[in-house]
């Protein structure tokens, strides 16, 4: 079980941050979501263990305003990384003495986008391999995936320890820039070319989807060996063989942030890959070609 007397807040229940609320809740801790709009249930609908939670306080609570909440000892930021500023008015209510700040994002620069938001708390980088959607205030579909990789940091075997019980597995990792990469190079093939056109994971069986696929990793993995990841000579073929281990009906977080209207994660992704090229003069073309078109369709009327 959990340990029930560090409360934990979540800050963006969406679709990662609501898994992580129903795990942490289902291994015994209190926790609160701190949202936008209230909902009485949070539901996660997966085909091997669906489950339902009535939101009862204090053991599961919704906020919708940073006036409602007080400090704790755990704060996990699942906000976007377009969004992160958004944490900004909750942090600086939850932020207390001996509170830590868990942002688990998409990309490599989770520490350098929350740090500013962070009212002088320490910032732990997270990330999460799941496949989950959400498709409504409080419901989730979790079709796989229950791994999240936590930089091993002073302290963080007590946040690891909250999950026991539940089905999320907790790992703490001592390279995280290794860590963060391989998630970025997955990120910046799924992501962007289901995005782009508008199919879930079965996009990858189209061999020309997959060339272009194995160049933008490639890309990627080159700027992350110059950056300190130690990545394998065939990292890309890694990721695409990753790719085809998810469910063809499964969809990317950016893909479903293009069907509901919502702002595209682009620059936290393909975006610092180019950053990080840069840095070191590295050739990028195919992910400067597909950031072009993201951001274009990112502010399309």
């Amino acid at each position: 079980m959990g340990v029930a007397d560090e409360p934990i807040a979540i800050v963006g229940a969406g679709a990662v941050g609501g898994l992580i609320a129903a795990e942490l809740h289902a291994a015994g801790n209190r926790v609160t979501m701190c949202v936008r709009r209230p909902f009485d249930r949070l539901v996660v609908d997966r085909e091997d263990a669906p489950r339902e939670f009535a939101v009862a306080p204090p053991g599961l609570a919704v906020a919708t305003s940073p006036g409602d909440v007080r400090p704790v000892r755990w704060v996990v930021v699942a906000l976007k990384a377009q969004d992160a500023a958004a944490a900004a008015p909750w942090l600086a209510r939850l932020v207390g003495d001996g509170t830590t700040v868990v942002a688990v994002q998409n990309g490599i620069e989770q520490r350098e986008r929350l740090e500013p938001h962070a009212s002088g708390a320490p910032v732990v980088p997270a990330l999460a391999d799941t496949a989950v959607e959400r498709i409504g205030p409080g419901r989730l579909v979790h079709r796989g995936g229950e791994l999240v990789t936590v930089a091993d940091a002073p302290g963080m075997a007590g946040f690891a320890r909250l999950f026991h019980g539940g089905a999320l597995r907790v790992v703490l990792e001592p390279d995280f820039t290794t860590a963060s990469w391989r998630k970025l190079l997955a990120n910046i093939a799924a992501n962007p070319l289901t995005t782009l056109t508008g199919r879930r994971m079965e996009v990858f069986t189209d061999p020309g989807i997959r060339a272009l696929a194995l160049g933008l990793v490639r890309e990627a993995a080159a700027a992350g060996r110059a950056e300190g990841a130690r990545l394998a000579d065939d990292e890309a073929e890694r990721v695409l063989a990753r790719c085809d281990g998810y469910p063809p009906d499964a969809g990317s977080s950016m893909l479903h942030d293009r069907l509901a209207g919502r702002p595209l994660e682009h620059d936290a992704l393909t975006g610092a890959v180019l950053r990080a090229a840069t840095r070191h003069d590295l050739p990028a073309p195919l992910n400067q070609a597909v950031l072009a078109l993201l951001a274009a369709l990112d502010g399309a009327p």
